[in-house]
């Protein structure tokens, strides 16, 4: 039976897959008490929260914060989410991925210790062990970047600190991209952006590229949140205290194929360049990545609903009406 929530805490829940879940987690616990941690100037919260404003560094905010609602489900989204952002910013990386996660756990573990906690992680702390092919859950953490590696703590810090009582779900999305993704610092919003900046007649007509025979599983953000709400909701279901999920389509694509379609779907032709500045050192960077997410699908039932190319049409809507002055 589908877990019944009364209190939810959302960190991070005014970023791009937070708008997403807020609004799934509106729709599925619609008479729950519900929060959302704001950064100091952030905006774009959903309406149907209430909202308080926070640094995440800030323990004694955090530990009040959860003192005062005493959440029986956390979902913890919040973090640094570029890996090329955070390759440039590593302390700042570190503080918030890592320390900003062991706030909020001590907090937990001390003011609700029975509570749910989801934490988004990523697929990306396999890091190395991606040389070996597609990978499951039991794989080992190799990571290679400073993002990754921060991730990879902050699962730590939380299966450590998080009361014996509580359950924590560590999910491990792949790539995800689509509707809501309105950031240049991540390939397919970049893409996007670029084109319909040349069809506005913003630009002339190439596109910065990186690498793009990298090889990549990419989801749409839809069926990411959509494997959050059916964790969530099985929460309790769950054999472990502990439960960790990769979220992937299991398809490793080239970042050029999804160019490709996105060229096809463009009103107006345009040449690629490849940028240095867009190329990661080789030593950090990996061909395929690919992600098995069976124990997904056996626990909940999940299976993506959308193809790269909906993903893919709806982002380029988007960014065409960014640039003509309306809302998708």
């Amino acid at each position: 039976m589908a877990a019944a929530y009364e209190r939810i805490l959302v960190t991070g829940g005014a970023g791009f897959v937070g708008a997403h879940l807020t609004n799934a987690l509106v729709e599925a616990y619609p008479g729950a008490a519900r929060m959302l941690l704001l950064r100091p100037g952030e905006a774009g919260a959903n309406a149907a929260f209430e909202s308080t404003t926070a640094d995440l560094l800030d323990e004694a905010a955090i530990d009040r914060l959860v003192a005062e609602l005493r959440p029986d489900l956390i979902v913890h989204l919040a973090g640094q989410a570029s890996i090329g952002l955070a390759a440039r910013a590593a302390e700042h990386t570190w503080r918030v991925n890592f320390h900003g996660s062991f706030s909020l756990a001590a907090a937990i573990a001390q003011h609700a210790p029975r509570a749910v906690t989801l934490f988004s992680s990523s697929a990306a702390i396999y890091g190395a062990s991606f040389r070996d092919g597609m990978l499951n859950e039991d794989a080992p953490l190799r990571p290679l970047d400073i993002y990754s590696r921060s991730k990879a703590a902050a699962e730590g810090a939380l299966a450590d600190i998080l009361g014996q009582e509580g359950r924590l779900i560590v999910v491990r999305p792949v790539n995800h991209s689509g509707p809501g993704q309105r950031n240049h610092n991540f390939v397919l919003s970049s893409f996007a952006s670029q084109i319909a900046s040349i069809e506005a007649g913003k630009s002339e007509p190439h596109i910065r590229v990186g690498d793009l025979s990298k090889e990549r599983d990419f989801l749409d953000v839809r069926d990411v949140v959509d494997a959050y709400m059916r964790l969530i909701a099985r929460a309790h279901d769950l054999p472990e205290r502990v439960s960790t999920f990769n979220i992937g389509s299991g398809e490793a694509r080239t970042i050029a194929s999804l160019l490709d379609e996105l060229r096809a779907m463009a009103r107006r032709p345009f040449d690629v360049e490849v940028d240095p500045h867009l190329l990661r050192p080789s030593s950090t960077d990996i061909a395929a990545i690919a992600c098995d997410a069976s124990k997904l699908r056996a626990a909940t039932g999940w299976a993506p609903r959308y193809t790269a190319n909906d993903m893919l049409r709806v982002l380029l809507e988007e960014w065409r009406a960014k640039y003509a002055g309306v809302e998708a």
